[in-house]
């Protein structure tokens, strides 16, 4: 154990004790030529699987970076003893807060369980995702600003695809998962949002968290939208919880759309509403007027979404517009389209958060018991066009360039619709292929055997880029397929060239490429798409690298 008033390293001070574990100690020390406070984590080498463990968190920590996560400055050895330095959080633990204060405010409890949704978005993003595991009140500390930070990573881990379940069950009873404890599973993003939901049940109510029961049961006052949330946090059925920290995140700032008193207040206006029409018409008349006023208003409420989110100057009120007017008629497409297009899209990339918002959505339930995706494919020929724009969406402009899943699955839905002009349903289904070879290209099985042909692929791509596509389809989808085209030329060029594609033949896809760019695109395009010149210029000097590219793969074969 390390003296008060000793020094680290020439430089660490330590003053005093502030935290213990069953393996570790943690100090408070202090850089006195920086004159700034560190904490420092002393950690015995005697149990072998506990050290591999916190030196698993000391590697993991080392590589994060985000205002929730302290941040790792040193390690130091001494020995049988491992010393880490990392950030100081100055505050107090939430445990602290509810034992000193009891119960938490709703509205406190909702913005720190916002501000944790945010850190789980950064760490399940991470590759592989990290997966917390631990969440509870002691291992969550609030700053004197109000903003909150998770300490201890030692139960945290990366998720790995091929594990069947943890190869260690950690985690704290009452707050873990059923699936930590149970061995039933492999921990994911779902076991945090279990974990969190655990937590905003014991600081919203004070009860023990081994006892979990709906909120409104402790505390009436508390709110049944959030009582709603909690509850499916803690699902036992991971398949049942929310999907990922996103989807979470917008639900808590959703959640008063949830309360069961905003819904029942709703059902009063309508039934007084009603009674007035009763009184004045006959009983007949009146439920046909009731109706056709109904929809009259809802198709009005409709377009008035749609104008509001076209003139909205914030990008989240022209989000939330999109999604108000979805949730009022899910079958149409307007929204849907303008959502993904407008309100994602504006600049040209899709986030990993807006996937999830997106999706989010999708799956949200309707007043009829249905997701808003099952009422929308209702729309045979609405649900098409979105699954192509969905797809072009992911294959192009998702920020995770390597994955396509999403994109192959929107593609197919498109290319199988029977609902779209021919030449997209045959565009879809060629980049539904393309899609597929970015998972397999390069790639062998057991045997030593390819799975896929690049010789193949580049016949697919070349098919991709042919004909008129501005005609065909607009000027942003031929952008992008020559875009296309010119980057994989670039990136595996001596792979089409081993697969016996010839250079004349791959400068001719590009020479038409060019072609298309002075011939099919006019000065009224770029007066409706300013930056659609820029985009142009960019994409020739593409195709000039994708030529160069070509003479030096050749050049080397011919040497």
């Amino acid at each position: 154990m390390l003296k008060t008033g000793s020094v680290l390293d020439g430089k660490y001070r330590i003053l005093s004790v502030i935290g213990r574990g069953g393996m570790s100690v943690v100090y408070l020390a202090m850089n006195e030529k920086a004159n700034k406070f560190w904490a420092v984590k002393e950690m015995k080498e005697e149990d072998g699987v506990k050290a591999a463990l916190d030196r698993q968190e000391m590697e993991m920590m080392k590589r994060l970076r985000h205002p929730s996560i302290p941040s790792i400055v040193d390690v130091i050895e001494d020995g049988e003893t491992l010393l880490i330095v990392m950030d100081y959080v100055e505050g107090l633990s939430l445990d602290t807060l509810l034992r000193e204060q009891g119960p938490q405010p709703q509205e406190k409890v909702l913005e720190w369980a916002k501000q944790l949704c945010g850190a789980f978005v950064y760490l399940h993003g991470r590759k592989p995702p990290v997966i917390y595991r631990d969440l509870k009140p002691a291992n969550v500390i609030e700053r004197p600003d109000g903003t909150v930070a998770l300490i201890d990573f030692g139960a945290a881990r990366e998720y790995r695809p091929e594990r069947m379940q943890d190869t260690v069950l950690l985690g704290t009873r009452g707050y873990a998962a059923p699936e930590q404890y149970e061995g039933t599973g492999q921990s994911d993003a779902r076991t945090d949002i279990y974990c969190l939901g655990v937590m905003m049940f014991q600081l919203l109510t004070g009860e023990n968290p081994h006892r979990l029961r709906p909120l409104r049961e402790c505390n009436p006052t508390l709110s049944a939208g959030l009582e709603a949330v909690v509850g499916r946090c803690t699902r036992v059925r991971k398949e049942e919880r929310y999907q990922t920290a996103a989807e979470l995140l917008y639900a808590l700032e959703h959640y008063q759309e949830q309360d069961r008193a905003y819904h029942r207040a709703q059902t009063v206006k309508v039934r007084r509403f009603g009674a007035w029409l009763a009184g004045t018409l006959f009983l007949g008349a009146a439920a046909g007027m009731f109706f056709g006023m109904e929809a009259h208003v809802r198709g009005s409420s409709y377009e008035a979404y749609l104008l509001a989110a076209g003139n909205s100057v914030d990008k989240e009120e022209e989000i939330e517009n999109y999604v108000r007017a979805v949730r009022l008629k899910p079958s149409r497409e307007e929204a849907w389209l303008g959502l993904l297009e407008e309100g994602f899209l504006d600049d040209e990339l899709l986030t990993e958060e807006e996937s999830s918002r997106l999706r989010s959505i999708l799956i949200q339930y309707t007043e009829n018991g249905r997701t808003c995706e099952a009422s929308f494919r209702e729309n045979e020929r609405g649900y098409a066009r979105f699954a192509y724009e969905a797809g072009l969406a992911y294959f192009y402009k998702y920020e995770d360039k390597e994955n396509k899943k999403n994109a192959a699955a929107y593609l197919k839905l498109a290319a199988d619709s029977g609902k779209l002009e021919k030449n997209r349903e045959e565009r879809a289904r060629r980049l539904c292929l393309i899609a597929g070879y970015y998972a397999r290209i390069g790639k062998t099985d057991a045997a030593g055997d390819t799975f896929v042909s690049a010789r193949d692929y580049w016949e697919d791509l070349k098919a991709l880029s042919e004909g008129d596509l501005v005609e065909e389809d607009n000027e942003r989808t031929a952008l992008v397929m020559y875009a296309e085209l010119a980057g994989q030329i670039v990136s595996r060029a001596r792979e089409f060239r081993d697969a016996g594609v010839g250079k004349e033949e791959m400068l001719e896809q590009l020479a038409q490429a060019e072609k298309r760019l002075d011939s099919d695109f006019d000065q009224e395009s770029f007066r409706t798409q300013p930056l659609l010149e820029k985009e142009i210029e960019e994409l020739r000097q593409a195709l000039c690298q994708a030529e160069r590219v070509l003479d030096s793969a050749f050049e080397q074969e011919e040497s």
